[in-house]
């Protein structure tokens, strides 16, 4: 068979590359010292700066008195940011560009060499910026990602008392769901007091809890050694300090969400999805009527999105998708999309690039519990792992959830679930249309078959 000859595509380059932006510099950044490169614009057109305040404040009056007007950095961990802030304070706009973009030419790497090659490519436009968000959301994003942190931290202080529990071989994370709940708390808490009788530990336990109290008494039974009772006070204090943290974050989020800019009036909010019980992390105050006051569509219209998830989703992305010119843009940067990779003519690779994207993780996590949600949605989810299997279908319902928080926070479209058996139809009507042409396309006709008859 003769090879087939593929056309020739139009040069889209050109020999002679222009400056784009001729004021530009370059910034190295490490934990102590910063490399600075401005080109042309002085005698010294490379210095070194050490990271405290003076210096970077004089770094930035030199970049100003050589005329530069905008700096591309690395993300390097969290030491851009004060870098980024002195500068933008004195009027430079600050590129930070992804560490993956602006890999160095081969030869020998140095922090010098770096940041002339930050400028060059920054010079002639080939650096594109990350998303930042804006002032009051990098904020919330930041209250956001400490309050996460803090929970992170008492989960583990929770394992801890599970594990002082079991060596003395208290089997109560066994007969109850939680041993944080109401039950779960009040016995240990007895314990930590010194109360040893396990039929009046039981007799705490709550008239919800599904184990009686015999099954209870009986998983109290063990060793009480006294190295294990400090273990089990000392996490237990721990667990409790750290929810008075996470209480007063709390607070500090719904004062920096009280001074945002109000994009709807909570009177227009609709009424919720599936009201649904208070967990233990969850705020105080109403997070749906902040999370639509500042956003003015409600995500947690769309299912798998719960309260949290949505303000989470507003803190890592905002409230304006101008930064993305399509949904696709958005679902690029996300890492939902297929990375397809072709050389030769052959596809080589087609997964998701990796990313830690915390925005990507929510999506994930909502489109996991698609899987028993009785929704549109919830059988998109099916439909995806049962065809590509549990991991790639999530990732598919994830990119779904994308889609939707972006038109809705770009169009201000509300969201209205078909339901799982309108679905289900609608599907089964366009395998019914692509099997009629497939049909057609062969010389053949489709034709229902006759009901049976029941006798």
């Amino acid at each position: 068979m003769r090879k087939k000859i593929k056309k020739a595509i139009p040069v889209r380059y050109h020999d002679g590359l222009s400056q784009l932006r001729p004021n530009a510099g370059g910034i190295d950044i490490g934990a102590s010292e910063v490399w600075v490169d401005v080109g042309n614009k002085d005698a010294e057109p490379t210095r070194m700066f050490e990271t405290f305040t003076a210096d970077l404040n004089r770094m930035g009056d030199w970049l100003k008195s050589c005329g530069i007007q905008t700096v591309a950095m690395e993300s390097t961990g969290v030491y851009w940011i004060p870098v980024c802030q002195i500068l933008e304070s004195k009027g430079i706009e600050v590129y930070l560009v992804n560490a993956k973009q602006a890999k160095n030419v081969s030869g020998r790497k140095s922090d010098m060499l770096d940041c002339q090659w930050l400028r060059i490519l920054h010079s002639y436009g080939l650096l594109p910026a990350s998303f930042r968000p804006t002032k009051d959301i990098g904020v919330l994003r930041a209250y956001m990602r400490h309050r996460q942190m803090l929970i992170e931290y008492a989960a583990a202080h929770v394992q801890h008392m599970q594990k002082a529990l079991t060596q003395m071989n208290l089997q109560l994370q066994h007969v109850i769901s939680d041993i944080t709940g109401w039950t779960g708390m009040k016995i240990i808490r007895a314990i930590v007091a010194g109360e040893r009788d396990r039929r009046r530990l039981a007799a705490l336990r709550d008239a919800r809890t599904k184990a009686n109290e015999e099954t209870i008494a009986k998983a109290l039974e063990g060793d009480y050694r006294a190295e294990h009772l400090f273990a089990l006070k000392q996490s237990l204090e721990l667990f409790d300090t750290y929810q008075k943290q996470i209480a007063s974050c709390h607070e500090q989020i719904e004062q920096h969400l009280k001074s945002l800019a109000m994009k709807a009036d909570t009177a227009e909010l609709k009424a919720a999805r599936k009201v649904k019980k208070k967990r233990r992390n969850q705020p105080e105050f109403s997070i749906r009527e902040q999370a639509f006051r500042i956003s003015g569509v409600d995500l947690t219209q769309i299912h798998g999105i719960d309260e949290t998830a949505a303000l989470s989703l507003i803190a890592e992305i905002g409230v304006d998708m101008n930064a993305w010119r399509t949904e696709k843009h958005f679902s690029s940067w996300l890492a939902l999309c297929p990375n397809i990779k072709i050389s030769g003519g052959k596809i080589l690779r087609r997964s998701t690039r990796k990313s830690a994207n915390r925005a990507r993780e929510i999506l994930q996590l909502c489109a996991q519990s698609l899987l028993r949600s009785h929704s549109a949605l919830g059988a998109y989810c099916r439909r995806m792992c049962g065809r590509l299997g549990t991991p790639k279908g999530i990732v598919a319902a994830a990119h779904k959830l994308a889609v939707l928080v972006y038109r809705m926070l770009k169009f201000g479209h509300q969201y209205t679930d078909i339901g799982q058996e309108r679905y289900e139809q609608q599907y089964k009507q366009r395998v019914l249309q692509r099997l009629a042409r497939k049909a057609q396309d062969f010389g053949f006709q489709l034709v229902p078959c006759p009901e049976k008859q029941v006798p």
